[in-house]
């Protein structure tokens, strides 16, 4: 049974270790803010965001509060409001929040602050901010090169995502050598510092990437050089900082609950984390199963990766 698919790649787009097919074809999904973040931030150009509102735009979040006012920030610095944003209204993913909300809101989905940075750069370059959504919007038009140029690629494919904004289409190796890139932003011309701007945000601010019980923040949470982002369909990616090497995993299934011990197991096969660390995120590596309320198993990752070719 295929159950899904793993490429680790370095920085110059080499193939380092593997599992199932590394070439498989997927879309990005929010696997590829840190990159749409990127170009937000080059043409917000030198404004000094805090941290905080620069994690939110490379953010798949909960709909927490803490969140929820940090997108409201962004447009509050865009001189905007949530009637603003093109995402559509959503829930929080966080089951507390969930059950405080009494209905959907725009700032509530996940994406909204990718959403809010988008729209704070067309505020600060000039561009309209009522049809950012378009591929053939400027700043769209910014972000397609600059995933050509960190994946590597002369072409890439264009749908719709979930959020509303052009999702490209590529290998799962092309989606690795892309986090790997992210160690060396001054191997990506103009692109380097704003990538070290939404790296180093990401690093200081976890929390407000994901949130609560999230494995990409809690990933970083426990490692010293860990970058790590989710992405709908389990799509999960990372990349240690100190050797360079960027990590994609696709869960054949799109399931959720596989993802994070499938990420964890091949972080720590390259030695992006210790045991101890790998350790302290037991509850992501090894999920429990539960019946009639109480544990009954857990849910194991039970592969290895091959050197690439």
């Amino acid at each position: 049974m295929h159950l899904g698919d793993v490429a680790v790649c370095d920085v110059d787009g080499r193939l380092i270790a593997s599992a199932g097919d590394p070439g498989r074809f997927l879309f990005a999904r929010s696997c590829m803010k840190p990159i749409q973040a990127t170009v937000s931030l080059g043409a917000i150009r030198d404004e000094r965001l805090p941290d905080r509102e620069v994690a939110i735009m490379c953010a798949s979040h909960n709909g927490e509060p803490v969140h929820v006012g940090t997108v409201r920030a962004v447009l509050e610095r865009a001189g905007l409001d949530a009637t603003a944003l093109r995402n559509p209204p959503g829930w929080p993913l966080d089951p507390e929040s969930m059950a405080r909300a009494q209905q959907k809101h725009r700032e509530l989905h996940n994406c909204s602050g990718k959403h809010a940075g988008m729209l704070l750069a067309c505020v600060r370059a000039g561009w309209d901010t009522t049809t950012y959504l378009k591929p053939g919007h400027p700043l769209q038009r910014r972000i397609r090169r600059a995933v050509l140029r960190a994946a590597d690629l002369d072409v890439v494919e264009v749908g719709v995502d979930g959020c509303g904004v052009p999702v490209h289409a590529m290998p799962l190796s092309s989606m690795a050598t892309i986090y790997a890139r992210l160690s060396t932003p001054e191997r990506l011309g103009e692109l380097g510092p704003s990538v070290d701007r939404a790296v180093r945000a990401m690093r200081a601010e976890p929390y407000l990437v994901g949130g609560r019980d999230r494995n990409d923040t809690d990933l970083m949470a426990a490692t010293d050089d860990v970058v790590a982002k989710s992405g709908a369909e389990a799509l999960e990616c990372a990349v240690s900082l100190a050797s360079g090497l960027g990590v994609a995993v696709k869960i054949a299934d799109g399931g959720f609950r596989a993802g994070g011990p499938a990420l964890i197991r091949v972080m720590r096969a390259i030695d992006a984390i210790t045991a101890d660390q790998e350790h302290s995120l037991a509850r992501h590596a090894r999920p429990a199963v539960m019946g009639g309320g109480r544990q009954v198993g857990e849910l194991v990752a039970d592969f290895d990766i091959v050197p690439g070719s």
